[in-house]
């Protein structure tokens, strides 16, 4: 249901009277705080849950950055704006280019702002193909970069820069702390278990909003509303709306207060979203990346995805087949089991045909598809999908195993991309591209550079959510400040 607006005559009192009101405690509303704090700016912060950091604390720690970063000339990765932007153009479903030049533009200057919280990346490269780096290593590819085509579009470069925390899951929790040193040391304040619950309006302004702590309500008053609550993966109603492809077969990767409400927030006010129908949804089929030199086919036996892309990428076009049905083939010489056993091995057989109809497989067309592919591999060639050459190897020699990545088999977990439309200083824009005057947004409530699974890398979402937030909290403060303040604080 679509929250209602609320004008600021029909409110008797403001509690509080700030600048700049973030709303949401991950990364892109920290770093909005952080900004908006150190322009002078009066902050306060409302974060629903008892702690800070919502989806970003349980994140790996990828943060998606390029054009030249320290770990990047340290480990002898060349790569500049240009070719980033070139490489994110190719892979977006609507590229925006203000978007995108802003994020290539500005990337080693975040880079050195995010080390300057108190933490470095190590300077050092992890060339295997992985989710995430194993440990601490600094930088490796997270994305199609390598894959065909994007790599005749854009010179490839590793642009996943880990945070040194080993391990899948949490490390960017270790940023979120130092945010919360550094909003400490600004001044800026943070209430913990407060939710916001109406944007607040006057002469088609967002003036502030209200809240609700428990049994407790109240409003503030701000000159500017930044908006940083997460994506809506946990709210069922939105889900069916938006992407039913999310249901109860993908485990949603969030947080329990991704529910949409900043989404539906801004709505309530007149603003446009994006891409409200695309999920990142992943079951990933490596590494060892030895599985990769396999074929990845649907219920006729016919390939459709470069078995070497990225792993969302694989996934979205596996779940693009009948009945979401895919399989990963693999030979006796190339066979492995997953290092994380997403994708569970259905049984292994000495003859194709026999495999064929165990899998309800049209006789004859797995066996083809074989053959096709083990010719063109035994000249290193695959000029179907154009597979890099690393991956290319004849699956030949029997027996064969089958790995099933359909959709109520293997593990898919999975998470929204849309949100609302902003500019490249985080404005919210009606769908005439109008800003509303007041309201910015960041982070997985708003849609910028992450559009859709096949063109996704890993730390598109956190690279994005904390350079976005911090123009978000940089032009907000800009906007509530006087000149004569401005000025004071430069």
């Amino acid at each position: 249901m679509m929250p209602e607006t609320i004008s600021a005559q029909n409110i008797s009192t403001f509690d509080d009277d700030v600048d700049v009101l973030v709303v949401g405690f991950g990364i892109a509303g920290g770093c909005a705080a952080a900004e908006a704090a150190a322009s002078g700016a009066r902050v306060l912060m409302l974060e629903r849950a008892a702690v800070a950091g919502g989806t970003t604390a349980m994140a790996g720690g990828h943060f998606y950055l390029g054009g030249g970063t320290a770990v990047q000339q340290a480990t002898g990765q060349a790569d500049s704006a240009a070719e980033m932007a070139a490489y994110l153009t190719a892979v977006s479903k609507d590229p925006v280019p203000e978007l995108i030049s802003a994020y290539c533009e500005g990337s080693t200057e975040h880079f050195d702002w995010l080390e300057a919280l108190g933490f470095e990346f190590e300077r050092s490269y992890y060339p295997h193909k992985a989710v995430i780096q194993p440990e601490t290593q600094g930088l490796m590819y997270t994305g199609n970069e390598q894959v065909w085509p994007f790599r005749d579009r854009a010179v490839p470069a590793p642009r996943g820069h880990k945070v040194p925390v080993p391990g899948d899951t949490g490390g960017a929790a270790m940023v979120i702390n130092l945010l919360v040193e550094r909003l400490g040391q600004l001044g800026a304040e943070v209430r913990y278990e407060t939710a916001i619950s109406a944007l607040v309006v006057e002469d088609g302004q967002v003036v502030g909003a209200t809240w609700k702590r428990f049994g407790e309500t109240g409003a503030v008053r701000a000159k500017s509303v930044v908006l940083t609550t997460g994506g809506f993966v946990m709210n069922p109603e939105m889900l069916a709306q938006y992407v039913p492809q999310l249901d109860k077969r993908v485990f949603a990767l969030g947080s329990s207060y991704d529910d949409g409400t900043g989404i539906r927030l801004g709505q309530a006010v007149g603003a446009a979203t994006k891409h409200m129908d695309q999920a990142f949804m992943t079951a990933p089929a490596y590494p060892p990346a030895k599985l990769l030199t396999g074929l990845i086919v649907n219920r006729n036996g016919d390939r459709f995805v470069a078995e070497d892309s990225y792993h969302a990428r694989t996934s979205a076009y596996a779940l693009d087949q009948p009945d979401c049905v895919a399989y990963l083939i693999v030979d006796s010489r190339h066979v492995e089991m997953p290092a994380m056993p997403l994708i569970p091995l259905i049984d292994g057989w000495e003859d194709v045909a026999e495999m064929e109809t165990a899998l309800g497989i049209p006789a004859g067309r797995l066996q083809a598809s074989l053959d096709r592919y083990n010719a063109n591999a035994a000249r290193g060639e695959d000029p179907e999908f154009h597979k890099a050459a690393t991956y290319v190897a004849p699956q030949d020699t029997g027996p064969w195993a089958a790995f099933d990545l359909s959709l109520g088999k293997a593990f898919y977990s999975g998470f929204t991309l849309g949100g609302l439309a902003i500019s490249a200083d985080g404005h919210v824009l009606r769908e005439d591209g109008s800003v509303i005057a007041g309201l910015y947004a960041a982070g997985a409530c708003a849609s910028t550079i992450a559009q859709d699974a096949k063109g996704y890398a890993s730390g598109t979402q956190l690279g994005a959510g904390s350079f976005f937030g911090r123009r978000a909290g940089r032009a907000a403060a800009a906007a509530s400040l006087s000149g004569a303040q401005r000025e004071s604080v430069q």
